[in-house]
């Protein structure tokens, strides 16, 4: 029933999600970045269609998309060619003493490939944190040439270019309230017919950071319950910090390059293991203190503005009753962190102990939202 009301309402823009399952499993490529590919070639509920549609994108990434252990195998594809197609997450920066921009391609390890500004300038994230693309990588190589030889010729994010938000609430018209919150869950790959009501609330509030400006929440609870994958996968407009230490100019400003860090471009930085967190700045947490409670915080003679959610999430190793007898429910987080100041500014504290760990039975086979569009 929901998956032919979806197929009616957003047609090509939502997949069966147990062919990204089946895919996935081969290929070490974000949910969003398969999905993108799914949405069009197998959107449809024709068996014959799908198969076929299964076997391009396959054919795609199969013979573009760039496994790390097999760069240079791609380089000498490139190089024989003149020129290749292929998927891989780019980032950019300025060389100023070449004055153009280079591009890095992460796991074909081509660090310093010319790009021309007009793609930077459309795609601003490519300066930070890198977008997956469809990218044509050319090679021209001549004698005294200083730079690599390896240039970007085209360039196509693997992210939906706009988003037609009058036909969302349209579409949204034809389904009640229950039905919606259960495409939601399908839409991130849960199969809400075996969730409880309660779980399924948890699984919508992991959710909120993205469509709320500066909104702060944590999730303490085992492991294996699916807290961090969502940051990681379902998003492109999201970036996970695993653990460990980060500094105040990559988290929220460089003084020296008078560049924004991560708050000012993404919607959402979460910080997985909050166990692990620690500044090698004295001012870090205060810092962050203060853009939790505003929106923006002062570095130098700035007062820098951001709308980034900040979400931690991190593991209890025990028993919840047993950590309430003994210490308290915020106790994962590091020393410098624990800190009655710093707690009042989270809206909201997902109990994951009552999520369930992930077992086969959780994962949806019908179908949901592309995770691009959802996103």
């Amino acid at each position: 029933m929901l998956d032919t009301l979806l197929n009616r309402h957003f047609a090509g823009k939502v997949v069966r999600k147990d062919l990204t399952k089946l895919i996935k499993e081969g290929a070490n490529v974000p949910v969003y970045v398969l999905e993108y590919l799914l949405g069009m070639y197998c959107a449809s509920d024709d068996e014959a269609i799908i198969r076929d549609g299964m076997e391009t994108v396959k054919t795609i990434l199969a013979e573009n998309y760039v496994r790390p252990d097999e760069a240079e195998k791609v380089k000498s594809k490139i190089k024989e060619r003149g020129s290749y197609k292929v998927i891989d997450k780019v980032t950019v920066r300025l060389n100023e003493r070449r004055d153009l921009y280079e591009a890095l391609l992460s796991n074909l390890g081509v660090k310093d490939a010319a790009i021309p500004g007009s793609y930077v300038k459309q795609f601003e994230k490519l300066l930070v944190g890198g977008i997956w693309c469809i990218v044509t990588v050319q090679y021209f190589f001549e004698e005294g040439q200083k730079g690599s030889p390896f240039t970007i010729g085209d360039l196509k994010p693997i992210q939906m270019p706009n988003m037609d938000l009058e036909g969302l609430f349209e579409g949204r018209l034809a389904f009640s309230e229950g039905q919606w919150i259960d495409v939601l869950c399908r839409s991130t790959g849960m199969e809400p017919a075996n969730l409880t009501e309660r779980v399924k609330w948890h699984l919508l509030a992991r959710m909120v950071p993205f469509v709320e400006n500066n909104y702060n929440c944590c999730e303490l609870g085992p492991r294996g319950t699916g807290k961090s994958h969502l940051y990681k996968e379902i998003s492109p407009n999201s970036i996970l910090i695993s653990g460990g230490q980060t500094t105040v100019a990559n988290l929220f400003y460089n003084m020296a390059r008078r560049i924004v860090g991560l708050v000012g471009l993404w919607d959402v930085v979460a910080f997985d293991e909050v166990a692990g967190i620690s500044f090698k700045d004295k001012d870090g947490v205060q810092i962050m203190k203060d853009f939790m409670a505003s929106g923006s915080f002062a570095r130098g003679r700035d007062a820098i503005q951001a709308s980034a959610s900040m979400v931690f999430v991190g593991n209890i190793n025990q028993p919840v009753d047993t950590l309430v007898k003994t210490s308290h429910l915020l106790a994962p987080f590091p020393a410098s962190m624990i800190d009655s100041a710093f707690f009042d500014r989270f809206h909201a504290y997902i109990p994951g102990w009552e999520v369930p760990k992930m077992r086969p039975e959780f994962f949806t086979n019908q179908y949901g939202l592309i995770t691009d569009y959802l996103a």
